[in-house]
């Protein structure tokens, strides 16, 4: 996806709200459809299904029939799509979707002149019902755009992404191997001994961020002074995720462009991100304490970056089982978890080898991954015992 910041008038921003208000509303109808599904009763509509009660719904409501079928129709072919991933067990079920969070929709069977540039820096796109919207130019926009999906942020920002392949990096094709290790602290450090970090909010605007939701949670709810608070943290919030996803861009360029192979720690990013707050009966353990990690690693940018890599390297991304990477000493691969003393340094029980411990971390995926390598081609793994001493004549076999 290439996304884009749009520029609409007062009366293009009510028409597209009105979109999004159309696609959330058909969008939950069938939510609430496939919630009364049980077993033994017949089983939830299709999307075909869907359609046609669509149809039949804009026939009997005007203020329905005044929106666009293409972008009420989208919402349910997303639905389909949702549900399918979820019954594929590689997302979870779709949920309802709340006014202000999440609010978009998609255009398909764009045409070739509905994307159109105007100057160095704007251009425009045309949307079903609202017209020519303008948009920052900020880069070319792809050939061949078949779909394009329009979202408004938290913020109240309003972007365009335009659905194309992109385009791989191309390898350097030097043979060089990195090892990538993410933490929370260090948001990726590499076996090159670079310790790169994710940009947050400035001093200045935690400590604002921080006023702010102390105020919001003073005000009163349905308030006016609520709302602007609220649409205060959005935009600091807003600017936070923006630097995230910036950082993992130039990164991710960065990687594919000076390595052939990038190795990282098959982490699984979902599961470790997931709430111990338990239950009534069951209760969890240092929710707190998680619940902080859960925000650092989620800050840390961990599955973006890889995500990224994925694309603009593909068949390049090596994920590597991450058991004992941190535990075990690069230099004589000796394995014990006395060696990692604190966050940041490393030190060998065995032989002594000191280092910081997540760049100790980085050189042992490196290595793993390295021996995969030689692996692959015939030869012995990386770091496996070879006599390479002359060996004497032996008689021939009978």
């Amino acid at each position: 996806m290439s996304r884009y910041r749009l520029s609409p008038t007062p009366a293009q921003e009510a028409a597209l709200a009105e979109h999004c208000g159309h696609a959330r509303f058909v969008w939950n109808l069938a939510v609430e459809q496939h919630a009364h599904w049980k077993p033994g009763r017949t089983s939830a509509p299709g999307f075909a299904e869907q359609c046609r009660q669509l149809t039949e719904a804009r026939t009997e409501f005007a203020w329905l029939r005044g929106g666009s079928i293409i972008v009420q129709q989208q919402a349910l072919k997303d639905f389909a799509q949702a549900m399918s991933n979820f019954f594929s067990k590689t997302h979870k079920r779709p949920t309802w979707r709340k006014r202000g969070r999440g609010e978009g929709f998609r255009i398909v069977a764009v045409k070739a002149g509905d994307v159109r540039r105007l100057s160095r820096n704007a251009g425009e796109v045309k949307v079903p019902k609202v017209g020519w919207v303008r948009f920052r130019w900020s880069r070319l926009v792809p050939d061949g755009v078949k779909s394009y999906r329009i979202t408004r942020d938290r913020a109240g920002r309003w972007h365009v992404a335009f659905a194309a392949i992109p385009t791989p990096v191309p390898a350097p094709g030097t043979g060089e191997i990195v090892g990538v290790d993410r933490g929370v602290t260090v948001s990726a450090a590499l076996s090159t001994g670079e310790m790169l970090r994710v940009p947050g909010l400035r001093k200045a605007e935690k400590s604002r961020l921080l006023r702010l939701q102390r105020k919001v949670s003073r005000a009163k709810r349905g308030s006016n002074r609520r709302v602007k608070v609220k649409q205060a943290i959005a935009t600091l919030k807003a600017r936070e995720t923006d630097r995230r996803k910036d950082w993992a861009e130039k990164t991710s360029t960065d990687l594919a462009r000076r390595f052939d192979v990038i190795a990282v720690e098959d982490l699984k990013v979902r599961t470790m991100t997931r709430a111990a707050r338990g239950t009534i009966e069951a209760p969890g353990r240092n929710v707190r304490q998680k619940a902080g990690l859960n925000r650092g690693i989620l800050a840390a940018g961990w599955g973006r970056l890889v995500t990224r890599l994925e694309h603009k390297a593909p068949g390049r991304v090596q994920r590597i089982d991450p058991r004992y990477t941190s535990q075990t000493c690069n230099a004589c691969k000796h394995t014990a978890r006395e060696s990692r003393e604190s966050q940041a340094l490393f030190r060998c029980v065995a032989c002594g080898h000191q280092a910081n411990a997540d760049v100790n971390a980085a050189r042992n995926i490196k290595d793993t991954a390295a021996g995969h390598a030689v692996a692959a081609r015939g030869g012995p793994p990386l770091g496996a015992l070879v006599n390479r001493e002359p060996q004497p004549d032996l008689p021939p076999a009978a």
